[in-house]
């Protein structure tokens, strides 16, 4: 104990410098700026300022704590969109939407953006404690993930998504089906062969994540918008009834955050995982928990838990990201890959020597991240309001602002015209689907998930000469098979049996009346 408390003091020692300080408050304004606007993302973000850091001949220290405050800052910034336009701001956004939107329409606004900002706060703080407390520990747990483990994890959390399907299982399965086809798209890395490219040049990287989600949540939701206004029924926002969530909606969702920033934080610890499969996962399992317990649980139309569990678990998992990082030197996450190349620069191998012959940048770093989840909380707090008051703008200007700044962010992607043909095209995809009902969160999370899903079987597959039985052959597969199975069975089980006991009760009760008469 008496050793992480010399570390610590090492690290803040480290970060209060007023370089460090001013560093950090940068890297939280236009990490938040970056996951406001649809189409960047924490990675671009990273890999953008890279260059700037090197070219200031910044510090290591100091230019790793600039990108771990740009990464958080992200983080927090891709829900601002999500909850007020029903646009992601990047990936772990996606399940924000389900019920940040919702709430938005209902004015509540201003209570879900302050309260998504305090459960970001709440899973930043538990992943940093974490951090300190178990990184070589849970360093080690990593290392027993292989191909295998992760397929059956990409597994377990498609599983999870049986809660999104909600009434009508049908079209959600045929949505996360459809996304899991997109993801397939563009030339296999293993065998070489062209898949539905349709003999396009375009197509054989694939259709690009952005374009997708920008597609199926900014152009379906812009057409829907002026469809509603063309007819004369476009949905009147009401004002914001508060600025800023209350002491009885702390309290109601206290637990949800709490379950929600531990599970992102171990599932942000897998090198690989990333934010997204923490929202997803934490979102279907809060939702399949309070639907258990509570009936009147409003998942998907505006509850406050909705909001709650996904930001605390992506956050968490951003956090957590850092772990391996630091500790093995793998990557935790796509925006950490991108930060360890950063380190190359400066001549620095991330591993576990790191925390020997450079403690002021490892611990200067975990310090600097308290003071950035401080700082983007007190930022965020005040411009609540500033933020709602998008939606008090009228849809004649609304829709072409929404329009062009999503179009900008799949401009940026590749610089070419057939990006934004590809959008458009989605865009009325996903109206019509939105149309038949379909909903748009299970196609989104099989395109960001059927990629990292296909890899790993096709890795693990290779190490056994196309053998299945590594698919269940260790403890954690197996466990995470059986979890998986738990999830897909049981409820549906104790549905059948609420039913059947209703039922009972029914006939029970007519029995009681006719005798009566």
């Amino acid at each position: 104990m008496s050793a992480i408390i010399d570390h610590l003091s090492l690290g803040f020692a480290v970060a209060f410098s007023w370089t460090n300080l001013l560093v950090a408050a940068m890297g939280s304004f236009l990490g938040t700026l970056v996951g406001v606007l649809p189409g960047l993302g924490p990675i671009n973000g990273v890999a953008m300022l890279i260059p700037i850091a090197y070219a200031l001949n910044l510090p290591p220290e100091t230019a790793l704590i600039l990108l771990a405050a740009v990464y958080v800052g992200a983080e927090y910034g891709g829900r601002i969109s999500a909850i007020l336009i029903n646009v992601p701001g990047e990936a772990s956004a996606i399940m924000t939407t389900l019920d940040g939107y919702p709430l938005s329409r209902q004015g509540l606004s201003n209570v879900a953006l302050s309260l998504s900002a305090w459960s970001a706060f709440c899973g930043s703080l538990v992943a940093t404690i974490g951090v300190i407390a178990l990184a070589p520990l849970l360093a080690r747990w990593a290392l027993a993930f292989g191909p295998a483990e992760y397929f059956v994890l990409i597994v377990f959390a498609f599983c999870c998504l049986t809660s999104l399907l909600g009434r009508e299982p049908v079209k959600g399965t045929l949505s996360a089906m459809l996304g899991l086809a997109i993801a397939t798209v563009g030339v296999d890395a293993n065998s070489g062969v062209y898949r539905y490219t349709f003999d396009s040049v375009h197509l054989f990287d694939g259709i690009p994540f952005v374009v997708t989600v920008i597609a199926l949540f900014a152009i379906a939701e812009l057409l829907e918008m002026l469809e509603s206004t063309i007819r004369g029924q476009a949905p009147e926002v009401p004002p914001g009834k508060r600025k800023l969530f209350n002491l009885k909606e702390l309290l109601y969702t206290k637990w949800t955050v709490a379950r929600s920033s531990l599970l992102g934080f171990f599932i942000g610890v897998l090198p690989g995982a990333g934010a997204s499969v923490a929202s997803a996962v934490a979102y279907s399992n809060e939702k399949r928990y309070q639907e258990g317990r509570d009936p009147e649980a409003k998942f998907g139309r505006g509850d406050l838990r909705g909001v709650t569990a996904p930001e605390a678990a992506s956050t968490a998992s951003a956090v957590g990201s850092f772990v391996p990082m630091l500790t093995l030197g793998v990557p935790g996450s796509g925006t950490t890959a991108v930060m360890m190349g950063a380190l190359t620069l400066y001549n620095i191998t991330p591993g576990p020597v790191l925390f020997d012959t450079k403690p002021e940048l490892v611990w200067g770093l975990v310090a600097s991240l308290f003071i950035a989840n401080v700082l983007l909380f007190l930022m965020n707090i005040p411009m609540v309001r500033v933020f709602s008051k998008v939606l008090s703008l009228p849809n004649w200007l609304l829709v072409p602002g929404i329009l062009c700044i999503s179009y900008i962010g799949v401009y940026a992607i590749n610089a070419g015209t057939f990006d934004l043909t590809m959008a458009a095209f989605l865009g009325v995809v996903g109206y019509l689907l939105r149309k038949a009902g379909v909903p748009m969160a299970p196609m989104v999370l099989g395109v960001v998930l059927g990629d990292m899903m296909e890899q790993n079987l096709r890795r693990a597959l290779s190490i056994t000469n196309g053998e299945l039985h590594i698919l269940w052959g260790s403890p954690i597969t197996q466990g995470l098979w059986i979890v998986s199975l738990c999830i897909v069975i049981i409820p549906p089980l104790m549905r059948w049996r609420r039913a059947r006991r209703r039922q009972g009760d029914g006939h029970a009760g007519g029995g009681l009346v006719a005798t009566d008469d």
